[in-house]
């Protein structure tokens, strides 16, 4: 923000120490920087188990069919509305959950700089919170939707 304010030939000059700006920036903000690393480090490492429980649970329930099959492999329960949400929102919930945890991971491994936390970081935050949200709520409703078929 700050840079879109000031000059462009004021932004690579130098002080009286020969620093940059941006050289000036990251050392006052270097605190700053290893606090909210450590929470994001935390904050991911947390989500990311969860993500894991909620992609195992997921696969167990997209790859079983409630109701059995017929001898020719097909559900039984197949064209009932019930058993096509339950089918679309175990999947759903599958991939949502296996997304999240590829995001939670990308931010436990990457390098976590200064610029890293303008839009990256913030950003696999966000879609990884996002994904784990849509796959608890999708695996509630393929719960719910399997009390159906007892």
């Amino acid at each position: 923000y700050i840079k879109s304010l000031v000059p462009q030939h004021f932004y690579f000059r130098s002080n009286n120490y020969g620093k940059t700006s941006r050289e000036i920036f990251k050392k006052s903000h270097a605190d700053l920087i290893k606090e909210s690393s450590d929470w994001l480090k935390d904050t991911s490492e947390s989500c990311s188990v969860v993500a894991a429980l909620v992609a195992g649970v997921s696969f167990a329930t997209a790859s079983a069919v409630p109701g059995g099959t017929t001898d020719e492999g097909r559900p039984i329960l197949e064209g009932k509305p019930a058993f096509d949400v339950f089918a679309i929102s175990s999947l759903i919930g599958l991939c949502f959950s296996i997304t999240g945890l590829i995001m939670f991971l990308s931010i436990l491994t990457s390098r976590k700089q200064a610029k890293d936390f303008r839009r990256d970081l913030p950003f696999k935050l966000l879609l990884g919170l996002s994904s784990l949200f849509v796959a608890i709520a999708s695996m509630f409703v393929s719960f719910c939707t399997g009390h159906f078929f007892c």
